[in-house]
């Protein structure tokens, strides 16, 4: 990933542990292209040292956060079908869909509420928030 993507940020691996005591924490599977990441590296930082994607512990505390705080839940729509892993830097955030389970990269907008499409898988989502320019990449 370094040669592809030179201007990244990666950090040191996590070990198998820590994925377990996170779903564990979670009550569900990280999904598994996002697991064996973070095997190889806790989290991507992108051209600007945004949180492509974030850190094993980011990635439990935000989830958690969201489905559970009662005034998002009276603000937004229902989160718990999304498991949340990165942002732009700007309140908009990446997810899974995990409800059905699907590989698909999903933004939800933090201004409209709205979740839409933006990348086929995360193979897809770093090849698209690391080679296009600027952290509203999507929006293009």
């Amino acid at each position: 990933m370094r040669e592809v993507f030179p201007d990244a940020g990666f950090r040191e691996p996590v070990e198998a542990a820590e994925i377990v005591e996170a779903e564990r924490r979670l009550g569900q599977a990280l999904p598994t292209d996002l697991r064996q990441l973070l095997l190889e590296s806790n989290g991507v930082l992108g051209r600007t040292r945004v949180a492509t994607v974030w850190a094993v512990d980011q990635i439990v505390e935000q989830n958690l956060r969201f489905w559970s705080d009662e005034n998002f839940a009276q603000l937004y729509m229902p989160f718990d079908a999304l498991m949340f892993f990165g942002d732009n830097g700007g309140g908009d955030q990446f997810a899974f869909v995990q409800k059905p389970q699907r590989p698909d990269v999903f933004v939800w907008e933090h201004e409209s509420d709205s979740r839409r499409w933006v990348a086929n898988d995360l193979h897809d989502y770093l090849g698209r928030s690391l080679r296009v320019g600027g952290d509203d990449w999507y929006r293009l």
